[in-house]
Parts: structure tokens; C-alpha cells; sequence
């Protein structure tokens, strides 16, 4: 039977449960011999279906990519400090039995034995450990949706294949057809729901006070760079300040730079940013939590956007795009058009420039 009250197909235990005060509940081949659904304008709406449907698989994947290349990097971290942590205990056990004579080495290299293996097992069963079961209670909802993805797509898939089978077989083909547009129906849900049809979505947003006491004007942060450890890298132009907030957004630390309007950072290491200023670029590294400026590169032109690729620094002067190595040397002009102001800050796909006022709040 089909209920056309629901636009449901609907058999005699169903009928009996939800549909016996309907008013327009058919025996199927009078239903199948009403108007029937377009063959032609079905199938292709059953394609563009598959197709989100298909991309939306997709997102899920690259979402659970992007998560493990993000953890990947974070435990590369970590190993890094707990090379670094075994080379400093290294360089004191060698400074300090430098003058031991042999029969008397035993004992430190015991020693270190024991504390070389207690800092890998302790890197082991903690960090990574929590990492990785953290990176699976994140990629666990994903992988849900990821999952509903395909069972849709084989579902709708095999409707879509069917059809044309049965053509020829009115009854055969509405209940085909009905099914289909359900699958249809069921999926267009669950695509608007799971696959966003924007760049960025936007998961939330806090208000966050970075001024300081001794600052002497409103804030105006004209650029931001997060860190890899969770903190995050803001120039107050105004007040001529690099300030970095910790997790929670407080201010922990600041440096002075007072060349010019700071108009853009970029992450070179997990420890080191670049940061564009007028005419200059100024590399600033920050080691527990303190700020400290490092080299600097002088330019020839203007600097207003930065962004740091592999080997490479990628510089706007306003009316061109430039590629430099790490250490200043021009490599070549990338983009360049001199009929206006700020024909090229934005050229290149790779560079996002931002200007971001805010009144003592970020």
C-alpha cells in the first residue's frame, strides 16, 4: 500500500499501526498507475546527491588527515624536547666524569642507564599515550559521520542502479522511485547537517583583555600567530608591543619593537616568528614563555604581509609579491602591479593578510 498522506509506502502491519485514520491510503498498482515520478529528472537529482554525498565522505577524511598530521606534529615536538632533555643530562654526566679514571666509571654509567631509561618510559606512558587517546576521542565523531557517508552513498547508489531495471514495471519502479526520493530526502539532511558549504566554520568565539598597565593607548592588534604548544603571538601596534598570551590568553610576556606599524607575523619553528614592520622583518624567538629579538632583515621595499613556506619567506610590499630565502636573499618577484596602492597584498593564494582593531580586547 502507499499512504499519499505521508508519501509513504507502508505495508498492512504499518497501515494498522500508524496509517488507519489516513484518507489517502492506495493498494499499490492503483498507486502505481497515478502519476508516476520522472525517470529522467530523478536520475540526475540522484547524482548530484551521490556527488555531495561523496564529498562530504571526503571532508570527514581530510578532517581526520588534518588531525593526525596536527598530532603527528605535536608529538615530533616532544620527542625534540626529550632529545633535548637526554643531550643536556648527557653533557653533564660528561662534564662531571671527565677527570673519573676508568675503574671508577662504572657507577655513572649505571646511573645514567637508569635515568636515560626512566625519561623514555616516562615520554612512552604519558605524552604519547595521552596524545594518541586524544586524537582518537576526536577523530571517533568524525569517524561516525565518515561511516554514515558511505552507508548512504551504497544505499542510494544501488536504488540509483536498480532503477532503470524496472522501467518497464510499474510497481517495480514506483516503489523503486519512492524508496529513492527517501534516500534522497534522508540524505540532503544529512549532508546539510555534516558538510559545510563554506571555507570556515566558526566554532565559537571568547573575548580575551590583553592590555597592560603600561600600556599608554588602545590596543590595535593588527596581527596574530598561534603557536604550536597552544599559545598565541599578538602585535599591539599602538602600543609599539609583540605580547604573547599563554592558554588562557593572559598576557605572560612582551617585547617592545618600536621600527614601525607591525603589519603581519608568521610561524617560522615552533619557537621563532617573523614578524613585518615597515621597511624590515624582525625575527623574534620565544623560549619558557619569555620573548627575546633575534636577527633582523632590512628590505628594499615596503612589508606589508608575511607568510613563511618550507625554506621560504613570502613578502607583500603593497604592490608586489616577493620570494626570499630564510637568510634575506631576494629569490624572485613573484606578482607585481604598480598602477595603485595595494594592487599585491593579497596575490600569491597563500598569503592572508589581516587588520584587526580592538579596543584592549582580542
Amino acid at each position: 500500500m502507499y499512504c499519499a498522506d505521508h508519501s509513504q509506502l507502508c505495508c498492512s502491519k504499518c497501515f494498522e499501526l500508524n496509517h488507519r485514520l489516513c484518507l489517502q491510503v492506495t493498494p499499490l498498482p492503483q498507486a502505481a498507475r497515478g502519476k508516476s515520478t520522472n525517470f529522467k529528472n530523478l536520475s540526475v537529482r540522484t547524482e548530484n546527491t551521490l556527488l555531495l554525498m561523496k564529498q562530504c565522505q571526503a571532508y570527514q577524511e581530510d578532517r581526520m588527515m588534518s588531525l593526525k598530521v596536527s598530532y603527528k606534529e605535536h608529538e615530533r615536538l616532544i620527542v625534540d624536547g626529550l632529545r633535548v632533555n637526554i643531550v643536556s643530562y648527557l653533557r653533564e654526566c660528561e662534564t662531571s666524569t671527565v677527570n673519573t679514571t676508568h675503574e671508577h666509571m662504572q657507577y655513572p654509567i649505571s646511573e645514567m642507564r637508569e635515568e636515560i631509561k626512566y625519561l623514555l618510559a616516562d615520554f612512552e606512558k604519558s605524552t604519547i599515550k595521552e596524545k594518541k587517546e586524544e586524537l582518537n576521542l576526536k577523530q571517533a565523531p568524525i569517524k561516525v559521520v565518515r561511516n554514515s557517508c558511505i552507508r548512504l552513498h551504497y544505499e542510494l547508489f544501488h536504488l540509483h542502479v536498480a532503477i532503470p531495471k524496472v522501467l518497464g514495471k510499474p510497481e517495480l519502479f514506483f516503489i523503486a522511485s519512492k524508496k529513492c526520493l527517501e534516500n534522497i530526502q534522508q540524505s540532503d539532511i544529512f549532508i546539510k547537517e555534516n558538510l559545510p558549504n563554506h571555507v570556515f566554520t566558526v566554532n565559537g568565539k571568547s573575548v580575551h583583555n590583553v592590555k597592560m598597565p603600561s600600556d599608554s593607548k588602545t590596543c590595535w592588534i593588527t596581527a596574530v600567530c598561534a603557536l604550536p604548544n597552544g599559545q598565541v603571538l599578538v602585535a599591539d601596534s599602538n602600543n609599539f608591543k609583540v605580547k604573547l598570551l599563554n592558554q588562557q590568553y593572559q598576557v605572560v610576556s612582551h617585547l617592545d619593537v618600536r621600527v614601525g606599524l607591525i603589519k603581519d607575523m608568521c610561524l617560522i619553528t615552533p619557537t621563532e616568528v617573523a614578524v613585518a614592520m615597515h621597511d624590515e622583518v624582525q625575527f623574534i624567538t620565544v623560549s619558557q614563555s619569555k620573548l627575546a629579538k633575534s636577527r633582523k632583515l632590512k628590505l628594499q621595499h615596503e612589508c606589508t604581509g608575511i607568510a613563511h613556506n618550507q625554506v621560504d619567506l613570502y613578502i607583500c610590499s603593497g604592490t608586489a609579491l616577493y620570494k626570499f630565502t630564510l637568510s634575506g636573499k631576494l629569490v624572485c618577484t613573484l606578482y607585481e602591479d604598480t598602477s595603485a596602492y595595494s594592487t599585491g597584498k593579497n596575490h600569491g593564494g597563500f598569503i592572508l593578510i589581516t587588520c584587526v582593531i580592538c579596543t584592549e580586547i582580542f
